[in-house]
């Protein structure tokens, strides 16, 4: 039996806690607040419905963290997180986005922090709750490291929890940050009211975006084509449970950001992605492309308005696809 810590107890931290004690594992899920509340009731307020299983111990003491670290915590919020720990020796991160300020990737964070541990991501079409009931899912964890994955797909892993291995991090941490801004424009189109022929265009020309971004970055573009890239891209921008979806729906029903935002306990990744994934395509050697990307960013900081964003979207040079 292998023992895995989960660190942050929302929705998917939770998720992945009932996932490696069904694989198997001795798991510790560590709460930043109420772990005793969650200690008591089994049942987390980010996933109702969902109980914990006996083999899950709750803590809310850093000290008690050992063996393969689960890292379920918000991009923006990895780094104080993972500066935290001490005598890491394998990471297993879960964070999708790029950091504002650094546009760092998240394993490039991990690298920073935690100089001396193996890390890996874990990333792909996974809604928390599915994963938490047990219904079929399929991910992808990525590292440089071979090792590495293997022991990551050995101990998650199971019948309906299909795991693949990728030697592209980067091109698996690329397909997590911007599903979630192209999400936020698939959003905004249904809510808008324009349309599913308008959606299905936007997706796949978001599809290339990224495709586009993945090479010029050095990720590789038939990763951009997988679970971590099309099939978290599909799912992001169509499924009902999906944050960024729902926020960019209420975008383009005409609801202002502020009140979007105050009115949410979670974090919607792709607000804070949007300006720093543009920003760090901007500083690759390879000019990018990405109009959906700019369009997001400029709706988001209130440079522009969805119609006047559509009609600069509709109004590029005609070309070959």
């Amino acid at each position: 039996m292998s023992e895995i810590t989960v660190l942050g107890a929302g929705a998917w931290g939770t998720a992945l806690a009932i996932q490696a004690a069904r694989a198997g594992n001795d798991v510790v899920l560590w709460a930043r607040s109420g772990a005793d509340d969650l200690a008591a009731s089994r049942e987390s307020r980010r996933l109702p419905g969902h109980r914990l299983p006996e083999p899950v111990r709750v803590t809310g003491d850093s000290s008690l963290l050992s063996g393969t670290i689960i890292v379920a915590v918000p991009t923006q919020s990895l780094r104080a997180a993972l500066k935290g720990l001490t005598n890491v020796r394998e990471l297993v991160i879960c964070a999708k986005g790029i950091e504002t300020g650094t546009l760092r990737l998240p394993l490039e964070i991990a690298a920073e922090a935690q100089p001396d541990a193996v890390a890996a991501v874990l990333t792909g079409p996974n809604f928390a709750h599915e994963i938490a009931s047990g219904q079929p899912a399929a991910a992808v964890v990525a590292s440089a490291d071979q090792a590495m994955r293997e022991a990551v797909i050995r101990r998650l892993a199971t019948p309906r929890f299909r795991l693949y291995g990728s030697d592209d991090p980067v091109g698996a941490q690329l397909g997590g940050a911007a599903k979630n801004v192209i999400a936020i424009a698939a959003g905004a189109v249904t809510g808008a009211g324009l349309g599913e022929n308008a959606r299905a265009a936007l997706i796949t020309r978001g599809l290339a975006e990224l495709a586009r971004m993945t090479a010029a970055l050095g990720g590789r573009t038939e990763t951009a084509m997988g679970l971590s890239g099309l099939g978290d891209l599909l799912l992001t921008c169509t499924g009902t449970a999906s944050r960024n979806f729902s926020l960019g729906v209420a975008l383009g029903r005409g609801e202002s950001l502020a009140s979007i935002l105050a009115a949410r306990r979670s974090v919607t990744e792709g607000v804070a992605t949007a300006p720093a994934l543009l920003a760090r395509a901007l500083k690759s050697r390879t000019q990018v492309e990405m109009p959906i990307c700019e369009a997001v960013a400029a709706l988001l900081a209130g440079r522009t308005t969805l119609p006047e964003a559509i009609a600069t979207l509709l109004a590029r040079p005609r070309r070959d696809e």
